[in-house]
């Protein structure tokens, strides 16, 4: 199959009666974007990206840039999870995401797992550029493969570049450059068994606290941390958080990463928006 260089731009704003809307897009294969839904009870457009190609495929070059305007609040997800296929030889794909999050919005990503199938190679860039008073709440999944095939840790290799920026600020700079074989070492030592997954997140608050003490949905999110679950989160500068999870599996990985969701919209309630479209 021939490769693709796709493209997703989005931008989201407030209408005149103040709900949000997609006011900008552009799109070309393999990005497709379902209809988006108003929810009216937590005040967020969803949107739902759809891949529908096969998957990531040799060659492939992807860009996802997204922009929410002052005001308005979007959560955007995708309704299966991404693959990325089997390369020869030198082959790999790559994909860039930018995210840009005005002053008084807020912006949900919560995508479902990257699968990285044997012997595929995939570099990833993520970009979150936060205005002063903006809100974010960002999670990358990984899964170790086809686990039903026997794929697991079989990828040949897998870079995911994130960069956090607020206020024009970098909050936090990460690059996981891994084999397959050098993260099963990881889930080896954390005990959590051959099909072992892993999530990233990062909360960027709209105003920093007013005290030192660490927030109570912090202290109970912390608390998730047992029975074969790593959970852990540490404080970057100013208004943001970076959230850690290990599961043993991928039904652990969701409900844990739910019950996440479910601690953090009691103090931001826009995260009661549903993941699955209704």
């Amino acid at each position: 199959m021939k490769a693709l260089t796709g493209h997703l731009h989005l931008r989201a704003g407030l209408t005149s009666s103040g709900d949000t809307a997609i006011v900008a897009q552009s799109f070309c294969a393999p990005f497709h974007l379902s209809k988006p839904h108003w929810d009216p009870d937590t005040q967020v457009l969803h949107a739902q990206v759809v891949n529908p190609t096969a998957g990531i495929l040799a060659g492939d070059a992807l860009d996802l840039a997204i922009e929410v305007e002052s005001g308005a609040a979007l959560l955007l997800t995708t309704p299966s999870a991404s693959r990325v296929f089997k390369m020869e030889g030198a082959e790999q794909a790559t994909g860039r995401q930018h995210f840009r999050v005005a002053a008084g919005a807020w912006l949900e990503v919560f995508p479902e797992p990257l699968v990285p199938h044997a012997g595929s190679a995939y570099t990833q860039e993520t970009l979150l550029e936060v205005a002063a008073g903006g809100g974010l709440f960002f999670v990358d999944q990984l899964m170790p493969g086809r686990l039903a095939h026997g794929e697991a840790w079989k990828w040949r290799q897998l870079v995911l570049g994130l960069r956090v920026e607020v206020a024009g600020t970098l909050l936090l700079r990460e690059r996981w450059e891994q084999s397959g074989e050098s993260l099963a070492a990881l889930a080896s030592f954390t005990d959590t068994g051959p099909t072992t997954c892993f999530a990233n997140g990062v909360l960027i608050l709209p105003a920093a606290a007013e005290n030192a003490e660490v927030p109570t949905w912090v202290t109970v999110i912390r608390q998730l941390h047992q029975n074969g679950i790593w959970v852990g989160m540490s404080q970057l500068r100013q208004a943001g958080w970076s959230l850690r999870v290990i599961a043993p599996d991928p039904l652990a990985m969701r409900t844990t990463l739910e019950d996440v969701r479910k601690i953090l919209k009691t103090t931001f309630p826009r995260l009661g928006c549903g993941l699955r479209r209704p």
